[in-house]
């Protein structure tokens, strides 16, 4: 009887653990990993990111960095020393950095000061990681370093040793082949260093600079200037105790030295460094709360808020708030100041997927500014940018801001309805839109007819054959047609969507809705796939559907074809019916990682990446692919989608260093991982429904602006396999979602 007892016992405790894994995650900063994605090279990515410090969607974040100034890859995990702390921009190490310095501190008489003379070896396990703060032992110096940055600030807290030279270095990076040379001033009176980097990649005006001011709390004893752009600055520092902690503020701006100092008062006046860690814990946990979860395994819950983590990056700030708080910008279009908001660093041939329709759901008052801020771009610059760092840059293909422009707006709409009670009609409420949708509408009039003259990658490159034949042929030296026609085609229905709803002309609205037809004229019946085709109507020949690039980007027609987000029923039709359609979409999956890469003349890293994870040829780490696995809610089989969508979360996601299977790509990569999550996937952006799959947590909580909660829980014996409110749904629309 005493061991039943026993038993029993036994059973009820564990029962009561197992209930405490349904407990609501109340602190999920604590869960994220900020190191996630940076064991990656240039030639295989598991992410390609660095441990980014900032606050979400702030003007500048902070970094370790372990790499070369230029070198994409700031930090890399399995690097064994530093050589900064690094303010920086960079969306991805292909696109690089931009108006980026660095501080470092070094103590003793070592006289050195480039990367390699004042490396200081490191270990991770003496190194901490958060998304509001980052420290770490410098094992060289015996030096202790943490930092903790605002938006446009930071504040550094350096502990040094007694008895040798205390020293910080500061460079602002001109080794990297910069033409223009950035700028350091000390002043030894007032204890003040100022400056300005201009280290950039692209997409600057020519009177770009990023300045700034660093603001030590103790006495400055001398310095010396270098001519490559590095200033060693030696602390007077007195010996009568083992250790001396310095605190260091800094800030900067794009606008002026003056800016920079304003916003260094504004964001840190009346803080020390533990309040101002402390307000951005509290500013990640509010907004990594949006999303509540309960159950899950430890390494789940982690992957989770660390994917949400970045989701919440990009797009970045680039505006400030001058003396009388006036919101106000630099242009990285035409080099002048402006009112308004301003974002950068975002490419919309990644984010328009869901990065951007997460945003519209649980963060639309911030999707809000930065749809203000493409109004800002398109008068600055007469095009909106389809790959913005900090202003055009040529990269990738699509003309997606048709995209992000329509799913935002119509979105909108849904929110105004909610809190109005009517549904707000332009241009009768155009008051009421927040921001000049009309002058967004006349910008995708604009690039659907022309191409930037600098980026081609901006506007539509091939749109004269796109508008007169239905399709840009394969033979007259564009590359990547098919790829582009097929986005094209997408991006003209969002405009005709928008068309619509802005009450424009009928004959524009029709000619948007032909167009969104022209994905069929690539569509070969013979393969069941698109192809190249020429500019007599012939297709290319001759044709391997394993082939990377050539026809396609960063993919291959298996990848592609699928990419006809607004039209699965027209695919559908043109593959013969439901069951060609699962055949053709199962082969993905299971046909074997083969690859052509005579295009590229070697295999790159996207191409790796797809080979080795065992799933055929999907390649869940470039974003072509990444909506394919919801479409099987559009055969007979909708229960694929969830049990693949739990494979790829659970195989090919982890909160490690190694822990993406491809680039993270400014929050696409992880706003997929969220949705997916939650329980259901926006496949085409700019329509109102998303697709189910199967919740990974016990209970899902989703706290919109509205004041309204909604709970999500798994359900096996229903299809789709979730409740939402304890009901499964017959559809899911982003407007019956926000509707109170």
């Amino acid at each position: 009887m005493k061991k039943s007892y026993l038993l029993l016992l036994l059973a009820l405790l564990l029962l009561y653990a197992c209930q405490g894994t349904e407990d609501w995650i109340k602190d999920p900063v604590t869960l994220v990993n900020p190191l996630m994605g940076t064991a990656s090279s240039y030639e295989f990515s598991a992410g390609n990111t660095y441990p980014a410090i900032g606050v979400p969607w702030g003007m500048h974040t902070w970094t370790p960095q372990t790499g070369r100034n230029g070198d994409g890859w700031t930090y890399t995990y399995d690097a064994h020393k530093l050589v900064g702390f690094k303010q920086t921009h960079q969306p991805s190490p292909w696109i690089n950095d931009y108006g980026c310095f660095s501080l470092f501190p070094v103590s003793g008489e070592r006289p050195g000061y480039t990367e390699e003379e004042r490396a200081s070896w490191f270990s991770h396990k003496a190194e901490r990681a958060t998304p509001y703060e980052y420290s770490v032992y410098l094992a060289e110096y015996d030096i202790e370093a943490s930092f903790s940055p605002t938006s446009r600030a930071c504040i550094f807290r350096i502990r040094y040793p007694s008895g040798a030279p205390a020293s910080l270095i500061v460079d602002v990076m001109d080794r990297d082949g910069q033409t223009r040379k950035g700028h350091i001033r000390v002043d030894t009176v007032s204890g003040i260093i100022t400056g300005y980097s201009v280290h950039e990649h692209g997409g600057t005006p020519d009177n770009f600079k990023n300045y700034f001011i660093i603001c030590p709390d103790c006495d400055i004893k001398d310095y010396k200037l270098f001519d490559d752009g590095t200033c060693r600055i030696t602390f007077l520092l007195s010996a009568d105790k083992p250790y001396w902690t310095v605190e260091i503020r800094v800030a900067s701006s794009f606008i002026s030295p003056e800016q920079a100092a304003l916003n260094l008062s504004g964001e840190l006046d009346g803080k020390d460094y533990e309040t101002v860690c402390r307000e951005g814990k509290a500013t990640w946990n509010k907004a990594l709360s949006r999303i509540e979860i309960a159950g899950g395994t430890r390494r789940r819950q982690e992957t989770f808020y660390s994917c949400l983590y970045r989701s919440l990056l990009f797009p970045r700030s680039l505006y400030e708030y001058d003396s009388l708080g006036t919101r106000i910008h630099y242009s990285p279009y035409n080099g002048k100041i402006a009112r308004g908001y301003m974002f950068t660093d975002t490419g919309f041939w990644d984010t328009f997927r869901c990065l951007f329709p997460l945003l519209n759901l649980l963060y639309p008052s911030e999707n809000l500014k930065m749809q203000e801020g493409l109004v800002n771009a398109w008068l600055e610059s007469g095009f909106l940018p389809e790959w913005a760092s900090p202003g055009h840059r040529g990269c990738m293909v699509g003309n997606n801001s048709a995209s992000v422009v329509t799913d935002g707006y119509l979105k909108r709409l849904n929110w105004l309805e909610d809190s109005l009670g009517y549904r707000p009609e332009w241009p009768r409420d155009k008051e009421l839109t927040g921001y000049r949708i009309d002058e967004l509408y006349k910008a995708l009039l604009k690039a659907s007819e022309q191409v930037h003259p600098t980026v081609s990658s901006t506007g539509r490159l091939g749109h004269e054959y796109y508008n007169s034949i239905g399709y840009i042929p394969y033979d007259v030296g564009i590359d990547e047609s098919v790829a582009r026609t097929l986005e094209y085609a997408y991006n003209d229905w969002c405009n005709a969507r928008l068309g619509e709803s802005l009450g424009a002309p009928q004959d524009q609205i029709e000619t948007f809705s032909k167009r969104a037809g022209n994905y069929r004229n690539v569509f070969d019946k013979e393969h069941l796939l698109m192809r190249g085709r020429n500019l007599d109507g012939s297709f290319q020949t001759p044709y391997n559907p394993y082939k990377w690039g050539d026809a396609f980007t960063e993919g291959n027609a298996w990848h592609y074809t699928w990419s006809v987000f607004h039209d699965m029923e027209g695919l559908i039709g043109l593959m013969g019916g439901k069951d060609a359609f699962t055949r053709m979409l199962d082969s993905v999956f299971v046909v074997p990682p083969v690859f052509d890469c005579s295009y590229y003349g070697g295999i790159i890293h996207e191409i790796r990446e797809m080979q080795v994870m065992n799933m055929g040829n999907y390649a869940h780490g470039n974003q072509p692919a990444q909506h394919m696995i919801y479409l099987y809610n559009l055969t007979d089989k909708p229960r694929r989608t969830g049990e693949l969508a739990h494979w790829v979360m659970d195989r090919f996601y982890s909160p490690a260093p190694d822990g993406y299977c491809g680039d993270e790509d400014n929050g696409q990569t992880s706003a997929w991982y969220v949705f997916s999550a939650i329980g259901f996937y926006p496949v085409c952006p700019g329509s109102d429904r998303y697709e189910p799959g199967f919740p990974l947590f016990n209970k899902i909580r989703l706290h919109l602006e509205n004041g309204k909660t909604i709970v999500i829980t798994p359900s096996e014996e229903s299809s789709p396999q979730l409740k939402i409110n304890g009901r499964v749904p017959e559809k899911i629309t982003h407007r019956e979602l926000i509707m109170r």
